[in-house]
């Protein structure tokens, strides 16, 4: 697969200044957005005891929080329009409030009405931030990309452990105090940021007819991939406390899942820079499948050391497939981030809701055994990803990064 150069798009960095320190910043921002916004699964059992509903409810529930993604590709095309760094700033404010929100929501109408908040300004932080972020490399976009990943997957491995902490010791309400990072850090991080110049008047249109094979593939490819995680991160911890665990240890294995899954995303990016993208996406899709299996059969502290394993697996693909969007829209990399990430999450959503379906007919543990053959599918569909293709190449030196 070709690689489309990438043109730094700052607006305000002074060509030579080290992207370190801006890059950090935006994997911060990036920990906080992504907590904020994937927190839910590990308050999840208690909120369900609130609302005196069962575990089927969990996905219509998660829906909510996911579904509002699905604007990821229009805040694509807005941040690619606008240039700057707007978007960035709205979206992990938007989060936060939404995080501090759903601790005060005591009934279902204004719990869903926050984590739609949540949904929206997630779909807005993502597209211009993973922009900016590969605006800072001038090579080894895989390594640059990991790092900035780095950041949202230690938030979402983190925060659901946090929050599972707080409501254990006090009540919803506490969940402000989660929240606090956020407000003190992001008047610091802003200013550090560099701005992404607006699209030109005179760029290169996107080539939709040219690029629609490949999106569609990379439709398929997010939308499964985003459903096989969030029915994990949804139903592992409420049937942890099903079998007579505790809140704080359902959240426990998220954070493995996640936090360990931390290795996959940088050892992805680096193993993509040197021996290529596909070995990455189907070789994450196999062993994905595998230790789903695995787990499934398991019991006992072995669970653990599976997860933990299948954090690193999943996680592998995850930068290689934002720069396969990327390049698969080189006239617009913000809407190619925008599909694998926002797009992929809120279709996913969708086969979460029939997923919630499934579980009721057949019980959590029998309805996750859907979950290898999904994966062995994200497996196939991403040779097919990572074939060479002319929707890849930049069109003209004109593209923007």
């Amino acid at each position: 697969m070709s690689t489309v150069p990438a043109h730094p798009a700052s607006a305000d960095a002074p060509a030579g200044r080290s992207p370190a320190v801006p890059l950090l910043g935006l994997a911060w921002l990036h920990f906080l957005n992504d907590g904020a916004a994937n927190f839910l699964p590990g308050i999840l059992p208690a909120i369900l005891v609130s609302l005196h509903t069962g575990a089927a409810s969990a996905s219509g529930i998660m829906a909510a929080l996911l579904i509002g993604q699905g604007f990821q590709p229009l805040a694509g095309l807005l941040s690619d329009h606008l240039g700057g760094k707007t978007l960035t700033i709205l979206g992990v404010s938007g989060t936060t409030l939404g995080l501090i929100l759903v601790g005060q929501s005591s009934r279902l109408p204004s719990l869903l009405a926050a984590l739609a908040l949540i949904g929206v300004s997630n779909a807005l932080f993502h597209p211009q931030s993973l922009a900016l972020a590969r605006s800072l490399a001038q090579k080894r976009h895989g390594a640059i990309m990991s790092v900035f990943l780095i950041g949202g997957e230690l938030g979402r491995g983190l925060y659901p452990l946090i929050a599972s902490l707080a409501v254990a010791r006090f009540t919803t309400s506490s969940l402000w105090i989660v929240a606090l990072p956020a407000v003190i850090s992001i008047p610091f991080i802003v200013p550090l940021l560099p701005s992404l110049a607006a699209r030109p008047a005179d760029a290169i249109p996107i080539q939709w007819r040219r690029h629609a094979r490949p999106a569609a593939t990379l439709i398929a490819y997010a939308s499964l991939r985003s459903f096989g995680l969030y029915a994990l991160v949804t139903y592992l911890p409420i049937i942890w406390q099903h079998d007579g665990g505790s809140l704080v240890g359902g959240a426990s294995l998220i954070t493995v899942l996640l936090v360990v899954g931390v290795i996959g995303n940088l050892s992805g990016g680096l193993i993509a820079d040197r021996l290529g993208r596909r070995i990455v996406l189907v070789g994450s899709g196999v062993l994905t499948a595998a230790l789903i299996t695995l787990y499934l059969m398991s019991f006992g502290w072995v669970l653990w050391v599976i997860l933990g394993l299948l954090g690193i697996t999943l996680f592998a693909a995850f930068p290689v497939s934002v720069l396969v969007g990327q390049d698969i829209f080189p006239e617009n990399r913000s809407l190619g981030s925008g599909i694998v990430l926002g797009l992929g999450n809120s279709l996913g959503a969708l086969f979460l809701l029939g997923f919630g379906a499934a579980t009721s007919a057949l019980g959590v543990h029998t309805a996750l055994w859907i979950l290898p053959p999904v994966a062995l599918a994200c497996a196939f569909l991403a040779t097919r990803l990572s074939h060479p293709s002319r929707s890849m190449e930049a069109p003209s030196a004109k593209t923007p990064p």
